[in-house]
């Protein structure tokens, strides 16, 4: 298993496993993230992408709950043109606003819902102005290859053309990781992501 963090690179296999990209070979990234408390590790948005990757057609309508004055997920990645249900599901009427989206979709009542688009790539804090202790983030992404760590930090990518990518990995605790790293056809190359 490597160990990455900061602006190290890594070299995970030679130009053998980016020539069999083109033969439509796949293999797969995983690993954990190590942060300073537990409690961090999870919610990592750790993504794949590289040079003339093509941008992925939108996905389905996804959902992010607002239940016991929280939204649910925490943090939720989404490939751009993706369209968010921001739904309410407590007693009382809930808001949603973002300052990096600029967008406030108003204030509605429990079991109605919002819809936004998200159109440009970047991580968008998602705020109630009704109750400001509620914060999520909706980190939207213009590559296919992505997982969200969960609560021991582990994450994996599957099914990646083989071949060089830049890793990205993004937390709303850290400074985001940047690292190069190599897919090998028919393999899982494991990784520790430090985050600074």
């Amino acid at each position: 298993m490597s160990r990455i963090g900061g602006a190290a690179a890594l070299a995970c296999a030679g130009a053998a496993a980016f020539g069999a990209a083109a033969a439509g070979e796949t293999g797969a990234i995983a690993g954990r993230v190590v942060t300073e408390s537990r409690l961090w590790r999870q919610g990592v948005v750790v993504s794949l992408d590289r040079p003339g990757l093509e941008t992925p057609l939108p996905g389905p309508t996804l959902e992010m709950d607002q239940h016991g004055v929280r939204f649910v997920p925490h943090v939720l990645p989404v490939v751009v043109g993706t369209t968010v249900r921001f739904l309410n599901n407590d007693p009382g009427p809930h808001n949603v606003y973002s300052p990096e989206g600029r967008y406030d979709l108003g204030t509605w009542p429990r079991g109605e819902a919002r819809e936004h688009r998200f159109d440009r790539p970047g991580a968008y804090t998602q705020l109630c102005r009704i109750h400001p202790e509620m914060e999520a983030f909706v980190v939207v992404l213009d590559t296919p290859f992505f997982a969200t760590s969960d609560a021991s930090g582990a994450f994996e990518i599957r099914n990646v053309p083989a071949g060089p990518y830049e890793l990205a990995a993004w937390s709303e605790r850290f400074d985001p990781v940047r690292v190069d790293v190599v897919v090998v056809p028919g393999e899982t190359t494991e990784l520790v992501v430090e985050m600074p």
